[in-house]
């Protein structure tokens, strides 16, 4: 929110300098961000008229001009503008002034005598227009001192307004903020109603329901549009960001930035009624003020005249209805739009504007009728033009009520600390404009409509605090003893899983939460999606349901800058859709990337890519962390390369995946290198049991090593579940040291060599135990694969 200082003091009286009242500002939670002086120095500088305005002799860009300085006596003057004219009204520093670090004095330029310097904005310092002179009005008196003309020395503030704080979107709502901080009151707002003076109306229908409650509007006829707007409201317009542009449009900014109700002027001779608010339709287009066609659906408010859509709703007006210069019957609208009908509709077009800014933040449902009493009056103070009566149409059902909320003393108390008087209470509240109460635990409190940030008691806490002033409660250390809670041994710190992945040379990359469904088809991951109602961006429209897309992502956008060797993992959140109505489910997943070279280049190891059993060996680092045995089974998700891709199982269920990228989801992705990937539940690897100690057998373990042939089909974690079931509990270790197909092995068929590893923890085991083992895992896995021992 940017604001003219003097245009603040107007509606709040207080001694307090410029830094002061900066300072407050920031202090009470408004914080400035910029303040810009303007004006400072301008004695010397007065309004002059040029009367006549000729070619320099010498000089192709520079004009002598005779200009009127309000003297009696004309003063010549050498100026170079483009667009200096005969008639045209500029301030001129006469001799003797200083404007930046320059003092004018009588010079010759290219032999023509100059007795002073007609100025542009940014020379005088009250803008950054340089293109030219400033333009006055053409009714300004020659010879006014510029800075009681344009109502200077003053200062543009900026404000870095919370998204909470709707109301101080404007300057009126800022000074009820600083009349409390400053111990002040604010002026009464002069809005008495301007009687009807003609007939003309326009009907007015509602049929959106709650998304817009109230509409006020009113015919003036016979307007003068084409009068200029006055210097005064044309300069607090450019000082709080807002580019003049003509008399009805430049109202409705000006009630717009002091009162906080955003308003729309129409060209009545364009309207044939009745004026209505109701859902845009399918397919429905609209030319906006700026030129651009919208393309509307049911998410939109429009207001429409006849049925037509001739305005967006709470965003901008239509260019087909537009106020022009040569308009004369004026048709003004100040309506009450529910936030939730207006937020994130601005974006889907790609559109900015102050109303749509306000509108999502909450506008003070009972300001229309104000709004609208206040831009008549201006509109026949400048433009002349007979009123017709107010049309207001409203939903009483559908508007805001008024908080009431109760304030406790001992709450009070409680929270901040200290005890503040209640009389300071009482004054804090209701410079702020809240109704208060007094009872005998504390007061009733009623919060103004404009406050749509007023709902509870701590609300009411926090306004307290923060005019009585943050630093006048004292930093005392909470007391009292600290409960600690140990971690639970049988899960798994992450922070353990992100050390051994950044020892293993892994980055953490850390992605949003959103992203892009078009993303997400790529991936065939596009079922059961959240999108949000709100983006940030097209690009960010839904809540991820895996890792893996975003983390390929950051990888490609590593390798497109030349990084050829890209490790990245990710702990984060997915969320999947639950049904109509529910919350979406969120599971906290781990997912890692890798590709370019297994290791990094050195002359000790041959060069090779990274392949499917260093990832699958980073993954088994991490579930040996927890005691975890993963296991592993042939699939192929939609995004994984056929042959290369397993899913991920711990205790029989399935808990992730671990794959090669397909080859065509690679080049849909931009990447010329195979990428490796896992991902799985975060859980099934924080899981674990209560490490328990165990004696060593003080007696000798026995190896035996045995060599099957069995089919090729066959996979080793079969054949090492049926070695195992067989063994029995002498079993210490099963290794699988061999796997050879070849010559001397018929062709379908591989060989496969085990180690059994033996040992009893209460004898030695001797060779008739250990032979039974070796005929017992034998038997088994000749029934269940039909293996046979290798001759």
């Amino acid at each position: 929110m940017k604001f003219s200082e003097n245009w603040l003091r107007q509606h709040v009286s207080t001694t307090a300098s410029r830094d002061e009242l900066a300072a407050t500002l920031t202090a009470i939670g408004l914080e400035v961000e910029e303040l810009t002086p303007l004006g400072a120095a301008l004695d010397g500088v007065v309004v002059a008229r040029i009367v006549s305005a000729e070619k320099h002799p010498e000089a192709d860009r520079l004009q002598v001009c005779q200009v009127d300085a309000g003297g009696g006596a004309l003063l010549q003057v050498v100026c170079g503008a483009p667009n200096a004219r005969p008639g045209l009204v500029a301030p001129l520093a006469t001799i003797g002034t200083q404007v930046g670090e320059l003092v004018i004095k009588a010079a010759k330029l290219r032999g023509v005598d100059s007795n002073g310097m007609l100025c542009s904005a940014k020379e005088l310092g009250i803008d950054a227009d340089a293109s030219g002179l400033l333009e006055l009005p053409a009714d300004a008196s020659p010879g006014t001192p510029l800075a009681a003309y344009l109502g200077l020395p003053d200062a543009s503030i900026e404000l870095k307004l919370t998204p909470n704080r709707a109301d101080c979107f404007s300057v009126r709502g800022i000074a009820y903020d600083v009349a409390a901080a400053c111990g002040s009151a604010v002026v009464e707002l002069d809005a008495t109603p301007v009687p009807a003076q003609g007939a003309a109306t326009l009907a007015v229908t509602l049929d959106a329901g709650a998304d817009a409650p109230r509409y006020v509007g009113r015919v003036i006829e016979g307007v003068d549009a084409s009068r200029p707007t006055p210097a005064w409201m044309a300069e607090r317009l450019r000082r709080s960001g807002v580019r003049p542009l003509s008399l009805l449009v430049d109202v409705t900014q000006y009630v717009m930035l002091e009162l906080g109700q955003p308003m729309h002027a129409y060209d009545r001779s364009l309207l044939h009624g009745p004026v209505g608010v109701r859902r845009a339709r399918d397919g429905e287009a609209l030319k906006l003020l700026d030129g651009r066609d919208a393309a509307l659906d049911p998410g939109f408010l429009v207001i429409t005249d006849a049925d037509r859509a001739v305005g967006l709703a709470g965003l901008m007006g239509g260019f087909d209805t537009r106020v022009t210069d040569a308009t004369r019957d004026v048709f003004l609208e100040a309506a009450h739009f529910a936030p939730a009908a207006i937020i994130g509709r601005g974006r889907k077009l790609g559109l900015h504007t102050d109303a749509g800014h306000r509108f999502e933040r909450g506008v003070d449902p009972e300001l229309p009728r104000t709004a609208m009493e206040y831009a008549t009056r201006l509109i026949l103070d400048i433009a002349g033009g007979v009123p017709g009566p107010v049309v207001a149409v409203e939903q009483a059902q559908h508007l805001p009520r008024p908080a009431i909320i109760p304030l406790r003393r001992a709450r009070l108390a409680s929270v901040l600390g200290i005890a503040i008087a209640d009389a300071d209470v009482e004054r804090i509240l209701r410079a702020l404009g809240l109704g208060v109460a007094a009872g005998d635990e504390g007061w009733t409190v009623t919060a103004p409509t404009r406050r749509f940030d007023l709902a509870i008691e701590e609300d009411l806490i926090e306004e307290v605090a923060r005019i009585h002033g943050y630093d006048a409660i004292p930093t005392t250390l909470p007391g009292g003893a600290m409960r600690l809670v140990a971690a639970s041994e049988t899960v798994l710190p992450e922070h353990d899983l992100r050390r051994a992945l950044a020892a293993r040379g892994y980055l953490e990359a850390i992605n949003y939460a959103f992203v892009d469904a078009g993303l997400l088809a790529t991936w065939q991951a596009d079922e059961a999606l959240v999108p949000l109602a709100n983006p940030l961006s097209a690009e960010l429209g839904v809540m991820r349901p895996r890792l893996l897309p975003g983390l390929v992502d950051a990888l490609a956008r590593n390798v497109a800058r030349q990084q050829g060797r890209v490790r990245l993992f990710e702990l984060g959140k997915v969320f999947t859709a639950a049904g109509e109505g529910a919350a979406p489910l969120e599971t906290p997943r781990i997912a890692a990337v890798a590709c370019g070279e297994a290791a990094i280049e050195q002359w000790g190891v041959p060069a090779r890519r990274v392949d499917f059993h260093d990832l699958k060996g980073d993954l088994e680092g991490l579930a040996a962390l927890s005691g975890t045995t993963l296991a592993f089974r042939p699939a192929t998700p939609a995004w994984a390369h056929p042959g290369r891709a397993a899913e991920v199982l711990r205790d029989g269920q399935v808990v992730g995946a671990i794959a090669e990228l397909h080859p065509r989801l690679q080049q849909a992705l931009g990447l010329d290198h195979p990428v490796l990937a896992f991902e799985l539940d975060l859980a099934a690897l924080r899981m674990r049991e209560v490490p328990r100690a165990r004696a060593q057998s003080k007696f000798p373990s026995v190896r035996r090593d045995l060599a099957f042939i069995v089919a090729d089909t066959v996979a080793w974690a079969a054949l090492e579940a049926s070695a195992r079931a067989a063994a029995g509990p002498v079993l210490r270790a099963l290794r699988v040291f061999d796997v050879y197909a070849g010559k001397g092995v018929e062709t379908g068929f591989k060989s496969v060599a085990m180690g059994l590893i033996l040992q009893d923890d209460s004898r030695t085991l001797t060779d008739r135990d250990v032979d039974a083992v070796v005929v017992s895992v034998t038997s088994a896995v000749a029934v269940a694969h039909g293996a046979r021992i290798r001759g």
